[in-house]
């Protein structure tokens, strides 16, 4: 992804969350039933497709190839939740979805159909649209996958205050499990889902046409209510001649103020921001959720008053027996592309780029401080250890932390979470390092079915607590069921591979490589992505076979 594309992602997204906020208000206007639930069967969801206002704006903006259909249609549910586990048991398995259904008294669940959900990014196909011009003629038609959890908002007073599902759909390669829902007396947006997919609608008057595919209506039972929305799409022209990011700074969807044009990959602006303490360790109070008990997987359950230290801990380190503490465990790296290197690198080399993530399986979040001596160029680290309660009992020595002045960092790294590694055919031999240093962030969802899984992170880019070049301490936190990916558009994430012979090598990713960080299992550190690389100086080719079922080259 380039920085630009980052930028179109970021403006649509941040466009998507306000419009949600000002639709759904309408929707909830027109609402059956103001008050309470309309009455049905218990446990079984009442949906419903309808249009938030009967016409809405598009902008064009100059420079773009086309315009983002957020037709402001919404998905409403009354009466239960509509609610989905959807896991996979490897990567040699394929996803199932389950449809989980509460009525207040027990949990069942009904499993779709297989090979209906191929991914965690939604149900495919979900909405139809079909976009008509002032003439009549049909100028686009698409099918669009559903995310429950995209732009929610309440529909009645009475409804639940927030939403306890998460706030997105995994798009990882690498996701082994999520949890999709709508809370009861909520609403989901079903047409600003297709982020990536622009549609070439010149200026002028259009009809479109909004409905849910027959075997999801025959499958929920969904009334088959077609929705007609008037869309006018106007151009604007950028006339400052700095781009569309002068005429359009704001708030990110993560909520950080966009400053520059700066942006690499999914972790967000690269600019140093104020530390702040992640919400991962504040309080959560209860879910007051249906399905809110023992083994609740929300992240409710998780240390109810987790505070920074203000100093470095005295004492001897250590933690009672059975503490809770994670497990990081790392992902196959992906995104693997030759290129000619990023700011730092040298130029007329060649570069082996790749992504690469390493996740925390549970069932506590890795909580790290740095604290800095006066003066000093680095930070003594110190893994913290929680019980069950939130109640902070025991630390221990986890390295150092690094200031890293580079593009696209601008922060604080944690020196001993992570390494790459380039290896031989039969892995004995590292013929490249590429070992690197992390400012934690819960970037992805990768797995929350887990036990203690947090389905809502606060710190999920780099406006997290790394701090900036003159604290004087920070705090970084993984948390439980998330992962931290570095893009390979980011600097470090490559191998210099100029002159190495071609043949088959192995990228190593290893969580935790000196060991200093405390887990609940260390045998599931190591992960190894195959690749082959060919060509010559200046022209080299990698190929990348499938991973199991995984094709994330």
């Amino acid at each position: 992804m380039t920085s630009q594309q980052d930028r179109k992602k970021y403006r649509r997204a941040a466009l998507a969350a306000g419009a949600a906020l000002t639709v759904v208000a309408a929707v909830a206007a027109a609402a059956p039933g103001a008050g309470a639930a309309p009455s049905a069967k218990p446990g079984q969801p009442q949906l419903k497709l309808v249009a938030a206002s009967k016409s809405v704006v598009i902008d064009r903006w100059e420079g773009e190839s086309g315009v983002y259909l957020d037709l402001g249609t919404y998905l409403t549910v009354d009466n239960a939740p509509f609610e989905f586990k959807v896991t996979r048991k490897s990567y040699k398995d394929p996803v199932v979805a389950q449809q989980v259904l509460r009525d207040g008294k027990k949990v069942t669940t009904k499993t779709l159909p297989a090979g209906l959900v191929k991914d965690f990014k939604g149900l495919p196909g979900f909405v139809e649209v079909s976009v008509k011009d002032a003439t009549g003629k049909e100028v686009t038609k698409s099918n669009g996958t559903f995310c429950p959890n995209n732009a929610s908002g309440r529909l009645r007073p009475d409804a639940p205050a927030t939403s306890h599902y998460p706030q997105s759909c995994p798009t990882n390669p690498w996701t082994l499990g999520s949890i999709w829902g709508v809370e009861k007396g909520w609403a989901a947006n079903t047409t600003a889902v297709d982020y990536d997919k622009q549609v070439d609608l010149p200026a002028g008057e259009y009809t479109a046409q909004v409905s849910i595919a027959k075997k999801y209506r025959d499958m929920f039972a969904i009334p088959n209510d077609q929705q007609t929305v008037k869309v006018t799409v106007r151009e604007i022209k950028d006339d400052s001649g700095q781009g569309l990011r002068s005429q359009h700074s704001g708030h990110t969807a993560t909520g950080t103020t966009e400053h520059s044009a700066h942006h690499y990959g999914t972790r967000g602006a690269d600019a140093p921001t104020p530390p702040a303490l992640s919400h991962a360790l504040e309080s959560r109070g209860q879910a007051h959720h249906l399905g809110d008990g023992k083994g609740h997987t929300d992240g409710s359950r998780i240390a109810p008053a987790l505070r920074a230290n203000a100093s470095k801990p005295t004492g001897k380190a250590g933690a009672p027996a059975n503490t809770p503490k994670p497990d990081l465990r790392s992902l196959p790296a992906w995104d693997i592309q030759i290129t000619d290197g990023e700011d730092g690198d040298i130029p007329g080399k060649d570069y082996l780029a790749f992504s690469a993530n390493v996740w925390n399986a549970g069932p506590a979040p890795l909580v790290v401080d740095g604290f800095r001596k006066p003066g000093a160029e680095l930070m003594d680290s110190y893994q913290y250890f929680y019980d069950a309660n939130g109640k902070q009992v025991g630390y221990a020595p986890a390295g150092t932390m690094e200031w890293d002045p580079r593009i696209g960092h601008e922060h604080w790294h944690f020196t001993d979470f992570a390494s790459y590694r380039l290896l031989s055919e039969d892995r004995t031999k590292e013929v490249r390092s590429g070992k690197e240093a992390f400012c934690l962030a819960n970037t992805d969802a990768i797995d929350y079915t887990v036990k203690n899984a947090n389905w809502h992170p606060y710190n999920t880019d780099l406006s997290t607590a790394c701090g900036q070049q003159n604290s004087i301490s920070v705090r970084e936190v993984l948390d439980v069921g998330s992962g931290d990916t570095y893009t390979q558009y980011r600097p470090g994430q490559s191998f210099e591979i100029t002159d190495l012979p071609n043949g088959t090598y192995y990228i190593e990713v290893k969580a935790n490589p000196s060991n200093r960080l405390q887990e609940t299992d260390l045998k599931n550190n190591v992960s190894l992505r195959k690749v082959t690389l060919g060509g010559k100086p200046g022209a080299r080719t990698v190929s990348v076979p499938p991973y199991d079922l995984i094709n994330a080259p």
